[in-house]
């Protein structure tokens, strides 16, 4: 299954999608896991609050899914 992540996902569909995307929030200092906000705020929010290149991160997420 070819599963895409898209800057208007929130944190928790994201991570809905399997355990191999913690990693990857943690290779970028990103603490979703156990944030209130991943209920609602979107990857790319999320990437502007915490000055992560989003490109980098969506590529990485969908990266760590599809391996």
């Amino acid at each position: 299954m070819n599963l895409k992540v898209n800057k208007n996902m929130t944190f928790k569909d994201v991570l809905d999608m399997g355990p191999e995307v913690v990693q990857v929030f943690v290779k970028y200092n990103m603490g979703c896991v156990g944030c209130a906000a991943a209920k609602f705020e979107s990857i790319e929010q999320g990437a502007k609050a915490h000055g992560v290149n989003l490109d980098d991160l969506l590529r990485d997420l969908n990266n760590a899914l599809n391996d």
